[in-house]
Parts: structure tokens; sequence; C-alpha cells
């Protein structure tokens, strides 16, 4: 992508999961101006640390952890040995498949294998080529999109007599994940989480439906604090996750806050409208935490980039990005949801058609966060899109903190 601005960086994550769909790593996606060269490597231990902890710091299920990245390499950066010097156990490095392990390429992995660094082999196809690195790796990544099932398992029958974890990539649906955990995987990577498993006749249930009125009547301007109360008390869940969210440490409160229409006074009403709107994410807890995550960081970054290029009405960019894969929580497809969910034409339309300026800035962002960076405009900001990024994954690890404060 052509920019004026050399030092652009577009960088965004994947997780890799384990069998129980739980957080274990990410991938490190980037991509940067040919002049740059390394420029996520070629900077000071302190910024490689800070880049690092942005993109793999996250709260899970209340506990603040940081999960390990994986990082691609290339023959330069591999035999140059031009790596951040941050701790090891926080990074994998991935040896690309185009990557011929000729002797200097061996050579130059033993050195950072010996040196304690974890290696993985990216986007593997068997060949006893290979055999030389395959004693040095740890991991190694299979694309199972384009392999058949009996291809997938004469690959993992030739993987097993080395000692090596299999991750399987670019799992597209639950089906594939089950067929994968069945070979022996134990590392997931893909699409899959954004999937729904469609339950045909399936009805959004009554207390969902009482948080999307009550996120609907969020987008009234004219809404009062007494007026929201009323749908809010309806639910006991809300009402005490609510209270129990203004109380917790986060808003430094010198005294309780005991009725719901003094804590949205207290909150905003857009505070109140985000806080409803993880709630109502959260409550199914049959789905893994990633995809609330995903979503909320999502919605983030439509409504700060909307914020940014000063359009109109920020908050629905906000409301289209949580909608764009609210269906996977609920297993229900894309447009049962929205027939079901009171939402404005204007967001159904960018969610589902991807029209107006919403559809916009919620396609750019999906592919953004996907690592599409062939299907951004040319013109795109990369500098303001990477700060939304960053600033919105803090914002979703703070928000789903707070979630789990007393």
């Amino acid at each position: 992508m052509e920019n004026t601005d050399n030092s652009q960086v577009l960088m965004a994550r994947q997780p890799i999961f384990d069998r129980n769909q739980k957080v274990v790593a990410y991938e490190l996606l980037y991509r940067c101006e040919e002049a740059q060269g390394h420029a996520l490597f070629s900077n000071s231990e302190a910024t490689s640390e800070v880049i690092l902890n942005a993109y793999t710091s996250i709260s899970d299920a209340g506990e603040l952890k940081r999960v390990p990245a994986f990082i691609n390499l290339t023959r330069d950066i591999l035999v140059e040995q031009k790596l951040p010097e941050v701790s090891k156990k926080h990074i994998v490095l991935e040896i690309l498949e185009d990557i011929e392990p000729d002797d200097e390429v061996v050579n130059a992995v033993k050195e950072l294998h010996s040196e304690g660094y974890r290696i993985a082999m990216d986007d593997f196809v068997y060949d006893p080529k290979f055999d030389e690195l395959l004693k040095l790796a740890q991991i190694v990544k299979v694309d199972v999109f384009e392999l058949s099932k009996d291809d997938i398992r004469k690959q993992v029958q030739e993987l097993k007599k080395h000692k090596v974890t299999l991750l399987a990539e670019k799992i597209e649906t639950h089906e594939q994940l089950e067929e994968c955990i069945e070979l022996g995987f134990k590392l997931f990577q893909g699409h899959f989480l954004s999937k729904p498993k469609v339950i045909k006749g399936k009805k959004i249930q009554g207390s969902q439906v009482a948080l999307m009125q009550l996120i609907q009547e969020l987008q009234n301007p004219k809404a009062t604090p007494e007026a929201l109360e009323e749908l809010i008390i309806r639910d006991p869940a809300l009402t005490y996750k609510l209270l129990r969210i203004v109380n917790s440490a986060g808003y430094h409160l010198v005294r309780q806050v005991e009725s719901v229409a003094e804590a949205i006074v207290l909150l905003g009403l857009e505070q109140v409208k985000k806080w409803a709107t993880l709630i109502a994410m959260s409550s199914n807890q049959d789905k893994p935490e990633e995809l609330s995550r995903s979503l909320l960081v999502r919605g983030r970054m439509c409504e700060e980039i909307a914020q940014a290029e000063k359009l109109s009405n920020y908050g629905s960019y906000f409301m289209a990005g949580m909608m764009s894969g609210l269906h996977a929580l609920l297993d229900l497809d894309r447009d049962t949801m929205l027939e079901q969910v009171p939402l404005g034409d204007d967001i159904k339309n960018a969610v589902s058609l991807g029209e107006g300026e919403i559809g916009k800035v919620l396609r750019n962002v999906v592919n953004y966060e996907n690592g599409d960076w062939d299907l951004l405009p040319m013109d795109l900001d990369g500098n303001l899109y990477d700060k939304a990024y960053r600033s919105s994954l803090e914002w979703a690890q703070e928000s789903m903190q707070a979630m789990y404060e007393q």
C-alpha cells in the first residue's frame, strides 16, 4: 500500500487457541513499507517490549495475563539475527514456508534454538529437506484450508515422527475444528469463531431481547435516566453488574452508588450503552471469551475512527462494529439476528450490506484486524488505524477487567 509517510506500520493480531478455545498466543500480522525493511524489529528493547505488551496482554476471566506472540521472520531477519531484545518466553519465531532450508538458514535457526527461542514452522507441507529444521522446531503449523482430510491425515502421520506440537491454521468452521482435534492437533487458528453454529428456528432469548431494547433506547438522544432505569431493573443480573461496575475501583468514587438512575447520571449515556452491550455479550457463557473481546475491539475501533474523521453520530459506529459479529455469539445467521434486534436502518444496512459511511468504516476495520492489507484503500491513513487499533485493545482489556472487579 503506497503512502507518503514511510514510517507507517500496519499491525494486528490473530488469536491462537487450545482445544478448549482459550487464547494461548497471538500471531502478530504486520506490514511495513519496503523502505522500512524491518521496522517492527529495528527499534529499542523498550519500544519492542511496549509493542509486544500492547498486542499480547489480555483480561482472561478477570485475570490479567500476557500470552506469547508468534512473529513471522523473513530470511534477512533470520540470517542477520535482527530480533527484538525481549523475553524469550514471550515470543515464538515463525520460519516462513518460502524460506529455503539451506545451510545458512539451518545454522541461523540452530543459533536461535541454542539461545532459548521457540521455533515454529509456518504453512508447512512435509518434505525431507526440512528434517534438520524439524529437529529444532517446537511447533508446526499446517494450513488445513487447502488440504483434504486424507491429505491432513498424511501430514499428521509424517509429523508424528518428530517431537513437535501441531497447529491447524485457517480453520473456517467448527466441523473442521473438531476434525483437527480428532487428528491430534493441539493448537488452532482461523475464523471459525466468527461463524455461528446456526440452529434453525432459534429465537433470541427474552433477556437478550430486553438488553437489545435497552441498547436501542440508549441511542435515543432524548432518553432520560429514569426511563432507562425502568428498562434496566427488569433484568436483575444487568442491574447488579451495572452497579458493580460503577462502584468498581476504576471509577474512584467517594461513596457507593445505590440506584441505577444515579449510576446512569455518573457514567453518562455513552458509557452505559457500552456496558450494557458488553454485559449482553458476556452473558453467553458457552462462547469463548475471545469472541466478545474481538467484538469489543472492533466496535471501539470503528467509533475511534469515526471520531477522528469527525463523522456524525459515532456511537452508531460502535454498535455496527459490535453487531457485525453478534450473530456468532447467539448462534444465528446474521440476517435472522438483524430481523430480531431493534436497530436503526443505517446500522443494519452497514452490517448486512456494507452501505453508507458506517459500512465503509466497518469494512476497513474488519480488513485491518484480519491483516487483509491489500483490501484496504490506497489512501487509508495507516497511522490513524494503527493508533485506533492499539487504543481499542487497551480499552477492551480494561473493560473486561472491570466486569470482574468486586
